[in-house]
């Protein structure tokens, strides 16, 4: 959350830079989405969008945002810096939620807010005059193949926000300064480490494949996600295959729900295969919120803290 008040010093730079021309044409899952002036009503879905948004300073032109505090706790810092903008929805929108705040733009992505043949596709919002920009990390469920994850997920993402709402200078400069920021980690250190990112589930674990950013942010630490072979972008595998690749090192999800990751840290001590695993014999693990491991923001701070304790000794 902190990358948001770096938004504050980057409005500076509108003053200095020369007018952004429109129309602006960006790619969206490989549909040419083509803005002659910056949106008015827009409406972001997700926590991890809505950072995106916030990072830019956008909230003069959100009338709405969907589908957090259905699963999210968020911080002081997040409901200071949204202000007065309302949710439509707490989890997906509807429609009739959209509709009713009569936006003219939507950012979401496939499983980030639509479904393939749901009401809520960019093509039904077309039908009213809405433009959507999907995830790109989210295009995978419709468009194959793709390339494997890099943080271009979020890089150009947020660009494409910057170049839509005639802030694309604003975007190019906070873009640098997170490259800024990973050139200088020591990954030395981390060279090679089995990662596993354990997000939810017993019989089965839901964890980060392919094509999902967090196999990009363990990547930039100097480690590997050790289910970057799993063809998607976040799915679930099995205990044997991951017991069997014997992880160094874990990343566990912090939903903020009251349990947190000690729960699923329990859970991998008393399971008859993980728990002899390295990283579950040596407590090795890191605890990320659900905002650090989906495209946004965050993800710088994330990527600093999982190479902080890969450095770190046993637990």
């Amino acid at each position: 959350m902190k990358n948001l008040l770096l938004g504050l010093s980057l409005a500076l730079l509108s003053a200095a830079c020369a007018a952004q021309t429109f129309p602006v044409t960006v790619d969206s899952c490989g549909e040419a989405l083509t803005f002659t002036a910056p949106p008015q009503r827009a409406v972001v879905h997700d926590l991890n969008m809505t950072e995106m948004a916030l990072a830019l300073q956008l909230q003069d032109r959100m009338v709405g945002v969907t589908g957090i505090t259905g699963w999210y706790k968020t911080g002081p810092e997040f409901k200071a810096a949204l202000g007065n903008i309302p949710e439509l929805a707490p989890k997906y929108p509807t429609l009739e939620n959209l509709l009713a705040a009569n936006p003219d733009f939507f950012f979401a992505g496939w499983y980030y807010g639509m479904k393939p043949g749901g009401e809520v596709t960019p093509a039904t919002l077309a039908l009213h005059k809405i433009k959507t920009l999907v995830l790109s990390e989210s295009c995978i469920h419709l468009h194959k193949p793709r390339p494997a994850a890099s943080m271009d997920l979020l890089y150009g993402d947020f660009s494409k926000l910057g170049s839509i709402f005639g802030k694309a200078a604003e975007a190019q400069a906070l873009v640098a300064q997170w490259k800024a920021r990973l050139a200088k980690l020591d990954t030395a250190a981390a060279k090679d480490t089995r990662v596993f990112l354990y997000d939810s589930g017993e019989d089965k674990p839901f964890t980060a494949g392919k094509y999902a950013i967090p196999t990009a942010m363990i990547a930039a630490t100097g480690a590997r996600n050790i289910m970057a072979d799993m063809e998607t972008s976040w799915g679930t595998t099995d205990w044997e295959t991951v017991a069997a690749r014997n992880p160094q090192f874990l990343i566990l999800l912090d939903y903020q729900d009251g349990n947190g990751p000690s729960k699923l840290m329990r859970f991998l001590q008393a399971h008859p295969a993980m728990k002899e695993t390295d990283a579950v014999k040596n407590k090795r693990f890191v605890a990320l919120r659900y905002a650090e491991l989906t495209p946004g923001p965050a993800n710088i701070d994330a990527i600093e803290k999982i190479a902080a304790a890969l450095r770190s000794p046993s637990k």
